[in-house]
């Protein structure tokens, strides 16, 4: 059966349907079949560590919408990521913002959020906001890898989101590190400056630290506050 042309399908059985057809399909494929099954209502979002993800889908889907969260403390370096992402590929940028400004966020529930509550100040940074900016789509795409850390090991090629109520598309869940290094070579793909600092995850500035030679690439998100995921992806 082809998932894709079967429009009597709910969301959670497409995707299950769909991650089972496409477990051992490359990227470009899952990426196709998420393009032709949800057209203009499909789109991409975007750290801005680098610009893999937006190489990858650009080339299949050109013009599609890549949701950039911008929470207000980003490094600088990240912002000119996403403005030479903007520039260099065929994409349309969309600006996630939060509801308050950080200032506002400081007036009202107290400088320094992300040090004390750093689940509230996720939440409100970017939990929130991503919610809102994914409204007007029934599927998105992320770079979620199994490889990356404990709590995606079961991330599947394509899954059914359901605190979001969409499907959610991993194209390169399969990949390992190295898979993205070579392809990012190959593909001579842009890359946030920060990573060359080390700097191999990049969030907030104030919750991400530089890591070690050796140490886990994420281990530098959120150090010391027992957290390893912002939420988006929970």
């Amino acid at each position: 059966m082809n998932v894709a042309l079967d429009s009597k399908l709910d969301g959670k059985l497409l995707a299950e349907r769909a991650a089972a057809e496409l477990e051992e399909a490359g990227p470009q494929e899952i990426i196709q079949w998420a393009a032709d099954t949800f057209g203009d209502r499909l789109c991409l979002t975007s750290s801005m560590a680098d610009a893999l993800m937006v190489d990858l889908v650009s080339k299949v889907r050109p013009g599609i919408d890549v949701i950039f969260l911008d929470t207000g403390y980003h490094f600088a370096e990240t912002i000119g990521t996403r403005d030479a992402v903007e520039q260099i590929y065929d994409i349309t940028l969309i600006n996630a913002t939060p509801q308050r400004s950080v200032a506002e966020q400081d007036r009202d529930l107290g400088p320094r959020l992300h040090g004390r509550n750093p689940e509230i100040c996720c939440h409100l940074r970017k939990v929130e906001p991503l919610q809102r900016a994914l409204e007007p789509y029934d599927a998105w795409v992320s770079g979620l890898r199994r490889d990356e850390a404990v709590t995606r090991r079961n991330v599947g090629v394509v899954q059914w989101d359901p605190r979001k109520k969409m499907v959610k598309v991993n194209p390169i869940a399969r990949w390992t590190q190295e898979d993205v290094d070579t392809y990012m070579e190959e593909n001579s793909v842009l890359v946030n400056p920060l990573q060359y600092d080390g700097y191999p995850s990049i969030g907030c500035a104030p919750c991400t630290r530089p890591v070690a030679p050796g140490e886990d690439p994420r281990s530098g998100r959120w150090a010391g506050m027992g957290k390893t995921e912002c939420g988006i992806h929970l």
